[in-house]
Formats: C-alpha cells, sequence, structure tokens
C-alpha cells in the first residue's frame, strides 16, 4: 500500500503548528523549501518534472471533515463538506497527496466550478483567481504504519471570502527532487 493510499484509508491525526520558518530540527532539507513556499505548488511541481505533470483523482465525495478541519475552516461539528483526495504526480511517479475541504456554502456562485475540478490542478484554479487570499501555513508531521514520519503543510484559501482547506502531504519519492528557484522572468 502506498503512503496515498493509506492516507485515504485514515484520518490522519497530527499536530498542526503555524508556520514559521522551518528550522533544521523542525524540517530537514530537502522539505524546508516545499514547506515554505507560498506560492502555488502546481507550479513547482511542472517547473521540477520539467512538464511531466499530472494529477490522480483517488476519492471525490461529500463526507466529514476531521474535527482538525472542521475547526479550521469555523465548520459547526458533524457539517458535511466535498472531500477531494489527489495525487500529484511527478514524470509518472506520486510526489503530493493532497486533500481538499470544501464547505458546501463555498460551492455556490462562480466558486461552485470547484465541484467539477476532477483530475484538474486545484492550485492553476486558485491562484488564477483574483478574489484569492491565502492564510498563514501550518505544517506537521503525519506518521503511518511502516513509513518514515511525513512532512505536510496546509492552508485555508479564500475566494470571495469563501474558504476551502488544501492540505498536501509531501511523499518520499519527493525527496530526491531538486527544488526549482525562479529566476527573473522565467516563472
Amino acid at each position: 500500500m502506498t503512503p496515498a493510499q493509506a492516507l485515504t484509508r485514515n484520518q490522519f491525526p497530527t499536530r498542526w503548528r503555524a508556520f514559521r520558518r522551518p528550522s533544521r530540527q523542525a524540517a530537514p532539507q530537502p522539505w524546508r523549501h516545499w514547506l515554505q513556499d507560498k506560492g502555488s505548488l502546481t507550479q513547482r511541481l511542472i517547473k521540477a518534472s520539467h512538464g511531466q505533470f499530472g494529477v490522480r483523482l483517488l476519492r471525490l465525495r461529500y463526507a466529514r471533515p476531521t474535527r482538525s478541519e472542521a475547526r479550521t475552516l469555523g465548520l459547526p461539528p458533524r457539517r458535511l463538506a466535498l472531500i477531494r483526495e489527489v495525487e500529484l504526480l511527478g514524470q509518472g511517479e506520486p510526489w503530493v497527496y493532497a486533500r481538499s475541504v470544501f464547505p458546501v456554502g463555498t460551492l455556490s456562485g462562480p466558486q461552485r466550478q470547484l465541484k467539477g475540478v476532477g483530475s484538474r490542478s486545484l492550485g492553476s484554479l486558485l491562484f488564477s483567481d483574483p478574489t484569492m487570499q491565502r492564510e498563514p501555513l501550518q505544517i506537521g508531521q503525519l506518521r503511518l504504519p511502516g513509513t518514515a514520519p511525513l512532512w505536510a503543510r496546509r492552508s485555508v484559501f479564500r475566494l470571495a471570502g469563501k474558504p476551502l482547506l488544501v492540505c498536501e502531504v509531501f511523499l518520499p519519492p519527493l525527496q530526491h527532487v531538486e527544488y526549482p528557484l525562479y529566476r527573473g522572468n522565467n516563472g
């Protein structure tokens, strides 16, 4: 079972903490750059994979968010939300597991397009929306049976003031991928 498959089967408990530049003790290299980047992860992965990027939809369903997710989004307990789980692929290999939580109230008006994002990149929609605001990043470590701890980050995005939560778990194969730096007008 891959880490992404295990993540879709478990409510992954972790302690999320506000992001402040991860120290060596908090996040080892090479994870620091991936964790602290506030730009589009999709764009970084496209660059790092030399254009060989894809999204594999694992699950899309209405379900109850975890208590931590509901609290972060300000949702009442037991409220349903649309939950999307995907793998972000680089060169055909899963590099990131992503879980997005869309409160039902967010999926109205122009944001109803989020229901149909499917296997397209959510990041491309978020970062092209002029109303998008991103709240501070939180980082954490997930411990799954039989794997080394996995580093993750999450943040609330607001589109026209409506919240959604995106959690990104960096999978072991990404550890060996060079973090792409942008210079000048190259991206």
